[in-house]
């Protein structure tokens, strides 16, 4: 039921759009349903208010309250901030917009709302995307878009409003991604490789650090794992980092929407020359940077305390990415990074060095290699770091997972790991990190999964590339004769050629047909 209501909102909402650019529309709609949600939590605390102002049994209970009072009250700010819920000024309820959403000058209306909105909640101010007024959209569009996200959050058994908009919110982020291709991939990683990098680190607690953030993905995932495992929102802090400004507002609502506190820095900057957390030590990272960026370097990062493994090459930021993340993680913290394949084995200008300096330390747990196709961006082959700064079990070693065969293909293009795929990955994690610990004992599995220590890593020259280390699948003999086989797919393959010497000899008459012979 659920997937329907999206699919069926997506089709109307991109069909709204007109002639205009996927990467317009995204602020224009996702910016709408941002403002839908905080105007439908706000609705719900003041009528939850109103019902314990009059309730006789509830210790908000009004002796002998008038109307007037009644109102008076319920205009008391604290008891919306009490339960993280937004303040709405009456001119940006969504109500009143909805009435008057046909108005030739709904755009400006909207504009205006939400500057009423930022003026009334300083956490807000900088993050709402004020540009319905200059919105390039055929007239009266704007409107209906405002009249198909006034349907979100009714009707739907057993969920509430702040989980459906959430939910629609992070599926019209990876609608957009695909529909921009390249350029949307920038600010959305696929939420399987997400799930993926959650599984694994099973950020349960304590800080929860994204120096890369684009939308914020990581972290609605993170929220996501610790609800599932029977924690609670607020059993992690949330801090990030993202350069691109409208990327930074997308990631702010989308955790605003969410009701997830947060901490994105003061203002969208460059995470090398404007470190936002400057002394931020997390207990866990999960990050996606753009891969072998070559305009990252700037004179000022020379001698960085960052760099403890060696001065990155200022042609590529994979190991600057890298360093970044093992200076900020805790003394027993763990990472997880997405990077493309290259940064596995090469050895330009100081990766070799740097990389060999990080193994010998032994800051690396585990490495995967992720099947293709998972990006909406790039077909580059990427892989996932795991790295700590203190390992406590495993010492010497490091687990090698070829998860390249996994994954389900989605469309033509696109393919995703299933939860299969990921519970798989991450069991083999888990059970080999805590060997001997449970009932359940880690074993090398022959083309998936392999321990290996540190010195045959030295002796393959510190390539990290998992298909070295774990051999090939071992292949099941059919017990047929070769002999036998290969007339069988002899006699197979004439037939087939016999099927395509008619097919020829169709397309030749038909084309005769029309005058064209060759």
């Amino acid at each position: 039921m659920l997937e329907e209501i999206k699919k069926t909102l997506w089709a109307t909402a991109d069909k709204l759009r007109a002639n205009m650019d996927a990467a317009e529309y995204k602020h224009i709609v996702l910016g709408l349903i941002f403002l839908k949600y905080i105007s439908d939590t706000f609705q719900m605390r003041r009528d939850e208010l109103t019902n314990r102002f009059t309730n006789k049994n509830d210790d908000y209970y009004l002796h002998d309250a008038d109307a007037e009072s009644l109102a008076q009250e319920l205009e008391d700010r604290d008891y919306y901030r009490e339960v993280n819920a937004f303040w709405v000024p009456e001119a940006a309820r969504w109500e009143s917009l909805r009435a008057q959403a046909k108005q030739p000058d709904i755009g400006k209306l909207i504009d205006n709302a939400l500057m009423l909105i930022e003026v009334d909640n300083p956490k807000l101010k900088g993050i709402l995307d004020k540009r319905y007024a200059r919105a390039q959209l055929p007239d009266g569009k704007l409107g209906e878009l405002v009249d198909l996200i006034s349907s979100i959050g009714f009707g739907t058994a057993g969920q509430n409003a702040k989980d459906l908009l959430g939910q629609v919110y992070e599926y019209f982020l990876g609608q957009f991604a695909s529909s921009e291709g390249k350029k949307g991939g920038q600010f959305y990683t696929p939420a399987s490789i997400v799930r993926t990098l959650v599984a694994v680190l099973a950020p349960h607690h304590g800080k929860v650090y994204d120096p890369c953030c684009g939308s914020g993905g990581m972290f609605v995932q993170s929220e996501k794992f610790i609800e599932a495992h029977g924690g609670k929102l607020g059993d992690v802090s949330i801090y990030g980092q993202e350069s691109n400004p409208t990327t930074w507002r997308l990631a702010a609502m989308n955790l605003a929407i969410r009701g997830i506190d947060f901490n994105l820095g003061k203002e969208p900057a460059d995470t090398f020359t404007k470190n936002q957390h400057q002394d931020l030590r997390a207990d866990f990272i999960l990050a996606n940077p753009p891969f072998n960026i070559s305009d990252w370097w700037h004179g000022s990062l020379e001698n960085d305390p960052r760099w403890s493994y060696g001065t990155p090459p200022q042609g590529n930021a994979n190991y600057a990415w890298l360093q970044h993340m093992l200076y900020h993680l805790k003394p027993n913290g763990r990472a997880g990074i997405v990077l493309a394949n290259g940064s596995m084995s090469s050895s330009q200008n100081s990766e070799g060095d740097i990389r060999k300096k990080m193994i010998e330390a032994d800051a690396l747990e585990c490495m995967i290699a992720l099947p293709g196709q998972l990006f909406f961006n790039t077909q580059i082959p990427a892989c996932l770091w795991f790295l700590t700064k203190n390992k406590t079990v495993r010492k010497g070693e490091v687990l090698f997972i070829d998860a390249r065969k996994l994954g389900t293909m989605i469309s033509r293009s696109q393919l995703e790991l299933t939860d299969a795929d990921i519970e798989k990955i991450a069991d083999t994690v888990h059970v080999w990190r805590n060997d001997g610990e449970t009932k359940e004992i880690y074993a090398d599995t022959l083309g998936f999964c392999r321990s290996v220590p540190l010195s045959e890593i030295a002796e393959h020259g510190y390539v990290l590339t998992p298909g070295r280390y774990v051999g090939a699948e071992a292949v099941e003999e059919d017990d047929e004769a070769f002999l036998e086989k290969m007339q069988k797919l002899t006699q197979k393959l004439g037939e087939q050629m016999a099927k395509g010497a008619e097919l020829d000899e169709v397309i030749r008459k038909n084309l005769a047909k029309l005058g064209f012979e060759f």
